[in-house]
């Protein structure tokens, strides 16, 4: 006798199936690196196999702790990457703001013009960015030409250069460049808000900007939310390539984030590549718990967790 598939246990191979392609990519490039954390337990120096170098247990772990220069570095760009992180995250309802708006323009050509505009920037490399920021705001930029030529100012400003506000131009730059993009999934979500609502409104004769306060925000909520709620857990993974690109001998010690520190660290000189997986290692432990406390918050907030 032939034994009958029960359909339900077919079909979970089935979805299974169809999820495997990705679980492997992820095991690929998440987890099959986390190998590369045996340099923190090894006086490593490149381009030499980590077979031939010595083991030192946590020699450098200690270095981080015993080392006054290197503990103040890191205290440094971790003050760098929180500021930054938590500027993004104060006004991370600006994309929201701006989807709400979008959406109230009636003229549709116009509507599709301003969505595009505003989208493009975000397939643009950090160094197009920073080719466009030098052309406006070197001391030979547009903006100095202007400024000099109509008698504002006796001689050039180097924007680039200066660190007044530096934390906040920064911000406007990576909200130049995300903003539009941020902003489609609040469009999404607006399409999915019920109809008969606004239209209830209407008839009961609130104006738009009512119906944007008392109907369309508060559907934005949920989704605002769980946005922020992954902003929170990813808080230290505020990229490099921004302030890569904007870093110089004058801004270093404001922009240099948490991941572009183990970039210079790992590339100072050849017996640092250990210290700088060492504070890569630190960075994933504390988004980790940034993870479940965001979670956990969820959980109080939402009555649901991500994980």
């Amino acid at each position: 006798m032939t034994r009958s598939i029960n359909p339900r246990k077919l079909r979970s191979y089935k979805e299974f199936l169809y999820v495997l392609p990705f679980l492997i990519i992820v095991a690929l490039f998440s987890y099959f690196p986390l190998y590369g954390w045996i340099y923190a337990f090894h006086d490593y120096r490149p381009p030499f196999p980590i077979s031939n170098e010595t083991f030192v247990g946590l020699k450098w772990f200690s270095t981080l702790v015993n080392n006054p220069v290197r503990l103040k570095g890191v205290v440094r760009v971790l003050r760098n990457t929180f500021l930054m992180s938590g500027i993004s995250l104060a006004f991370s309802w600006f994309p929201m703001v701006f989807a709400v708006f979008l959406n109230e323009i009636r003229n549709k050509p116009f509507k599709k013009f301003v969505q595009t505009v505003t989208t493009l920037p975000n397939f643009i490399s950090w160094v197009l960015v920073y080719a466009v920021a030098f052309a406006l705001f070197s001391t030979n930029g547009a903006v100095n030409s202007v400024l000099t030529g109509t008698g504002l100012i006796a001689k050039p400003i180097s924007f680039l250069t200066e660190t007044d506000g530096i934390y906040f131009k920064m911000w406007l730059w990576l909200t130049w460049k995300n903003a539009g993009w941020a902003a489609i999934m609040y469009l999404a979500a607006i399409s999915g808000i019920d109809e008969q609502m606004i239209e209830a409104a209407k008839v009961d004769g609130a104006t738009r900007m009512q119906i944007i306060w008392h109907i369309t925000i508060p559907s934005l909520l949920p989704t605002y939310f769980v946005i922020v709620m992954l902003n929170l857990a990813n808080f230290l993974s505020n990229g490099m390539e921004q302030y890569f690109v904007f870093q110089n001998a004058f801004t270093q010690d404001y922009v240099e984030v948490l991941d572009l520190y183990v970039y210079n660290i790992a590339n100072s000189g050849p017996g640092m590549y250990p210290f700088a997986t060492v504070i890569s290692i630190l960075k994933s432990v504390v988004s980790v718990v940034l993870l479940f406390v965001t979670n956990t918050a969820s959980k109080l907030i939402r009555g649901e967790g991500f994980i």
